[in-house]
């Protein structure tokens, strides 16, 4: 089987021949994979950061829209022939930049007929990190919520959930991508380059922040009211001050939570940006543009 992924622990990334999927547990479905979604995460994974399958050598990727070739004996509601996305975690070995995956039934929700391959593969871990975030903060209707570093696919559905739960959003970003982030439903994007942001968004009495920038959680801190609450997606969760709870949020694969969210695709009230579609025999060039923070959206590998 034809995969994209590492020989080693640290090693490029490169195309690999890869053993078929073993036998279907009760709880599993094999998915054929049509795309798969390409993040910075994935480089966690490849350097050994994140341990979420192997041992090397093996594929890469944690997130895919494919078919369904196979079910398990003990699965209900999925069947062969459909078509589905997943973050199909914890990997039985392989990840998703593999012709075909097994995934634990449970991870996996229903594709919306109108949404693209693609689109279904670079959606689950930014759309699931972004509503897990939220319900670490317990966003109320009419909060003023600061999302810092909203120009990014994670950031940019963290505003678009956000607004939809009737908080009021405000969000930092970068001058190309303002407009777009305040049509995601922002009131108000400052500029991540002005060093004084933080007071001035402070000024319009955040209650609760979510940090989507790297290395950006202290300075959103500066932002939030006493007593507030800020969670972090970049693993940097700094130390509480004036009150304020301190949330470190990991995402976590939960299909059920994946078949509402799509659900919302589907309807127009989710968007997701894709930069780049690239094949699988230019990983190692996908990973290097979703790595760098510098996509302007989602980057995706198609298996098709």
């Amino acid at each position: 089987m034809r995969g994209a992924g590492i020989a080693a622990l640290g090693a490029p990334v490169g195309i690999l021949d890869l053993d078929e999927p073993a036998e279907l547990g009760p709880d599993e479905v094999l998915i054929e994979v049509r795309a798969a979604g390409v993040g910075n995460w994935d480089e966690l994974v490849r350097t050994g950061s994140w341990q979420v399958g192997g041992p090397p050598p093996m594929a890469l990727g944690v997130e895919a829209g494919g078919r369904i070739l196979a079910v398990g004996g003990g699965v209900s509601g999925l069947a062969v022939g459909n078509e589905v996305l997943a973050h199909p975690l914890p990997l039985r070995r392989n990840g998703t930049w593999a012709a075909r995956i097994v995934a634990p039934a449970a991870t996996v929700a229903p594709k919306p007929a109108d949404v693209a391959f693609e689109t279904a593969a670079a959606f689950p871990v930014p759309a699931l990190t972004a509503l897990q975030t939220l319900e670490a903060l317990s966003v109320e209707r009419g909060e003023v919520v600061l999302v810092n570093g909203a120009g990014g696919v994670t950031g940019g559905l963290l505003v678009q959930l956000a607004a939809l739960n009737g908080a009021e959003v405000v969000a930092t970003a970068g001058p190309p991508s303002a407009s777009r982030v305040l049509g995601y439903g922002a009131r108000e994007v400052f500029d991540y380059r002005d060093p004084e942001w933080p007071e001035r968004a402070g000024r319009l009495g955040v209650a609760a922040a979510a940090n989507a920038a790297r290395g950006g959680a202290a300075i959103a801190l500066r932002a939030v009211a006493d007593g507030g609450r800020l969670a972090t997606i970049t693993g940097d969760p700094p130390a509480s001050e004036r009150g304020v709870a301190i949330a470190n949020v990991y995402v976590r694969p939960d299909g059920g939570q994946l078949t509402r969210l799509a659900d919302l695709l589907a309807a127009g009230r989710l968007t997701v940006e894709i930069a780049r579609v690239l094949p699988l025999a230019s990983a190692a060039e996908a990973l290097a543009v979703a790595a760098s923070g510098h996509a302007h959206g989602a980057v995706v590998l198609s298996l098709a």
